[in-house]
């Protein structure tokens, strides 16, 4: 522990020394939180020899969107002099779209408010009398015209944006991710790290919640590398993280939380789009479409994607048990197919302008094969005990779907209420049938695991926002979820096709039924010098009632308190410091609960444990950021010590000779201590560079079998990642992206697996405003080799995965339809962030 806090204080002193203020100042871009200016359509220039008179006034409104009646976030406001014109002053409005001077002296003034999409505002002149307050109430922006006919902007949004309480990653500005899927974008995000698998860490830790468009998705509880597959590339407009959530988010998700917002057009009128790819490795085709008449409006969509790949590993082994030591010496050369899919039809009604309903079906598939030939020799000591060949066909196959409803009243601006609902169901297969030969070709049996899983989930909550005074906000709501997750599993050996129950593998069922009750209060407070506190707690209360092969699992019920604090505050300068902790909880998900003994490779087995409690964490953070003109930089410092830790389990099978077997189970705590760094630079309005470096120190502690049973051990090293990414756009619609990455060694608690290294390049050519075409390259000098190495007085085993994934794709893409861009109304929508991913993915990247 002396190590943990003794790192967290030399990163915090040297953040002072890093981000030391300079005095006084405004720089000429920038939005004042900590944002670079390119959301305003224009930047105020203030003359230094004409200021805002002072004085004891105030002014105040509110900037909406004049057709759908919400907040224009973060537009510019300059308030000019009555008589000349000149600039006096600005400010931006805050995420409700409030705005306000403080502090202003009598006269006649006016006001000028610009956003990039919507036409200029003026309000004309006004009077301010002295000591009274002016409330100008709601200015409502319109549409540009320039955007309703597309003109084309030549400069380039930044990739990547930093919010109040968010940091933004717009994938949409990515050309290299084109024909790829989920897991391509998210490598990419800074503070993420992703594994070959698709498994996603953020800072250190896998136990994340992952929501998409602001829900969660049975999917998502499954297993995140599967939904990350079923969601290609070219769907997700944004990748949001989240590393301090509020109360009103769900208590899971022990390092934070990230949302995937998928492209959601929302148009008067009517377009329909085209987007294809090939490649060498993989081939995708997508086709979204949406249509808007009066207070109608409805989208649908499909995306499908489609990869063929190789891969090679190979494995060493050696297990000390009564059975007698034993090495294990394997190979094996896999093909991989994949077909991948996401459909979505969605509709929304406006009632009035300020009461609306939605409503949207989504559907997945996720159709995953892999035909692998393993070679295995088996020695006891020195002598060979077996040779054979195992030929093994794995599907794992899974669909899902995903229904709300949704309703929202809009009292006045920033007061609302919502009641949202959510059924959502993943129907999981993941079965292998297995052919083993002798050395001399001869069939010495066969074996099949048949495991169906069904993930059901339904979900109640509602929600309501209120402004207290102008400078307080109280946010309050109760939710209810029903989960039910059963797994159906057993074994069959046979011989030329006839089969029989495995005695050593009995079938079973597992039926786990939780449920969750939940309810939170939050309150905001700002200040005129833009120091913002918001604090809040939210109460979870679970109870589970589970069986396992039929028999009870006494799984006792347990309640959760879990407050949060983020404090932000603004400069003049440009610089914001954040300041957060909270407290988090993260539950076990069905691949680490499932308890099929997974013996698709023999000498490597998996099997899940039903009897798991959550874990417990603590988080801290610190971060630092700087906005200038365009270009910024963040700093943050992070730490987070996590109990009751669910860490892998391995030890000799006591049963099946050279075998090892893994499990999960609450046996240690986790202690990460580390730091971010990235940023964006605007070289010239049409190139950029942006990038960072993720350093963290992880100590893992936890029990493990040994000779004289459980004994307590620990781990600890450094692990360092990072990513750079350059975007430039030339003449006559060319432009091009170039990506490079790479993933440090990772810790594990009884050993460390080895980096990897990516890269990508992609041209895009648009030809007008309707089509384009684009060539991609990853990879191309070379696939990955990723190697694990674990020990322990019981066994040791080295791993090696060799991952072929060159490849060349070529990207078009066709647009047809009248579009007539309209700003989506916010919706209100559920946000089950209560579990933990699982899978095989504890420790990954």
């Amino acid at each position: 522990m002396n190590k943990f806090t003794g790192i967290l204080s030399m990163l915090i002193f040297l953040s002072t020394l890093s981000f030391a203020q300079p005095p006084g100042g405004r720089p000429s871009g920038g939005d004042g939180n900590g944002r670079p200016g390119a959301k305003s359509s224009e930047s105020a220039t203030f003359d230094m020899e004409t200021r805002l008179p002072k004085g004891n006034s105030k002014i105040s409104g509110f900037v909406i969107d004049s057709a759908v009646t919400i907040a224009v976030e973060y537009a510019t406001v300059s308030i000019l002099d009555g008589n000349t014109g000149k600039v006096l002053d600005g400010t931006t409005a805050d995420e409700n779209g409030k705005f306000e001077f403080n502090k202003v002296g009598a006269g006649t003034y006016a006001l000028k408010i610009t956003f990039i999409g919507y036409q200029d505002k003026v309000v004309d002149k006004f009077k301010v009398v002295k000591g009274s307050d002016l409330d100008l109430g709601v200015i409502k922006l319109s549409v540009s015209a320039r955007m309703l006919d597309e003109v084309t902007v030549t400069g380039l949004k930044n990739i990547i944006e930093e919010k109040v309480d968010r940091l933004v990653y717009n994938a949409e500005n990515d050309v290299t991710s084109k024909g790829g899927d989920g897991a391509d974008v998210l490598r990419k995000v800074p503070m993420l790290s992703v594994d070959l698998e698709g498994n996603v860490s953020l800072r250190g830790s896998s136990n994340i919640k992952v929501l998409i468009n602001n829900k969660p998705s049975t999917i998502v509880a499954s297993s995140v590398a599967d939904a990350l597959k079923m969601i290609p590339a070219d769907l997700i407009k944004t990748v949001e993280v989240i590393t301090s959530p509020s109360a009103k988010y769900d208590a899971e998700g022990t390092s934070g939380i990230i949302n995937i917002i998928t492209k959601r057009s929302s148009i008067q009128g009517y377009n329909l789009s085209l987007n294809t790819g090939v490649g060498l490795r993989g081939s995708n085709l997508g086709l979204n479409g949406n249509l808007r008449v009066g207070k109608f409006g409805f989208s649908l969509g499909g995306y499908g994607r489609a990869f063929y790949n190789k891969a090679g590993t190979s494995l060493n082994q050696t297990t000390f048990n009564p059975l007698g030591n034993s090495i294990t010496k394997q190979t094996g050369d896999a093909k991989d197919f994949g077909m991948f899919g996401r459909y979505n039809l969605g509709v929304d009604y406006e009632i009035n302008k300020d009461e609306y309903v939605t409503g949207s079906v989504s559907f997945g598939q996720r159709n995953f094969s892999r035909d692998q030939l393993l070679t295995t020799d088996l020695f006891r000591g020195s002598d060979l005990y077996s040779s054979q060949q195992r030929n093994v066909d794995s599907k794992n196959l899974s669909n899902n779907v995903d229904v709300n409803l949704d309703y929202v009243k809009i009292f006045k601006p920033s007061q609302e209420w919502s009641i949202s609902s959510q059924f959502s169901q993943n129907n999981l297969t993941n079965d292998f049938n297995a052919d083993i030969f002798a050395s001399d070709g001869i069939l010495l049996r066969q074996q099949k695991n048949i495991n169906g899983n069904v993930n059901r989930e339904i979900t109640l909550q509602t929600d309501y926002t209120a402004p207290i005074k102008k400078n307080q906000m109280f946010e309050v709501g109760v939710k209810g979820i029903m989960r039910e997750v059963n797994s159906d599993y057993r074994y069959l050996n046979g011989i030329n096709g006839n089969f029989e129950a495995d005695a050593f593998n009995p079938s079973g069922i597992l039926d786990y039924n939780q449920n969750i009750t939940s309810g939170y209060v939050s309150y905001t407070y700002s200040t005129p010098k833009k120091l913002s506190i918001k604090v809040g707690t939210r109460y979870e209360y679970t109870t589970i009632d589970a069986m396992d092969r039929a028999i009870a699992l006494n799984l006792p019920s347990y309640g959760n308190l879990v407050p949060s604090i983020n404090i932000s505050q603004m400069f003049k300068n440009g610089t914001t410091i954040k300041v957060a902790y909270n407290n988090r909880i993260q539950r076990p998900g069905l691949q680490q609960l499932n308890p099929n003994f997974n013996a698709a490779n023999p000498q490597d087995i998996n099997v899940g444990n039903p009897n798991l409690k959550p874990e417990i964490s603590n988080n801290v953070e610190l971060s630092i950021s700087k906005a200038i003109k365009r270009s910024y930089v963040n700093l943050s410092f992070f730490g987070r010590q996590t109990n009751n830790s669910i860490l892998k389990l391995s030890m000799p099978s006591d049963t099946l000779f050279g075998a090892l077997v893994t499990t999960y189970d609450n046996i240690g705590k986790q202690q990460t201590t580390g730091m971010n760094f990235f940023g964006n630079l605007f070289i010239t309005p049409k190139w950029s560079i942006n990038g960072g470096v993720d350093m963290y120190y992880q100590y893992l502690e936890g029990q493990v079998q040994s000779t004289d049973g459980l004994v307590l051990t620990n781990n600890d090293g450094i692990v360092v990642s990072g990513r750079l990414m350059s975007q430039l756009k030339l003449e006559n619609g060319w432009s091009l992206q170039a990506f490079a990455g790479m993933r440090g060694n990772e810790v594990m608690l009884l050993g460390s697996q080895t980096g990897m290294r990516f890269y990508s390049v992609g041209f895009l050519k648009d030809f007008g405003k309707k089509a384009s075409l684009g060539l991609g390259i990853d990879n191309i000098f070379g696939g990955m080799v990723i190697r694990s190495n674990t020990s322990s007085d019981l066994f040791q085993q080295e791993s090696v995965n060799n991952i072929y994934n060159q490849n060349i794709k070529v990207n078009f893409s066709y647009k047809l339809g009248n579009m007539k861009f309209v700003e989506k109304k916010r919706t209100k929508s559920v946000n089950n962030t209560d579990v933990k991913a699982g899978g095989d993915n504890s420790q990954s990247m």
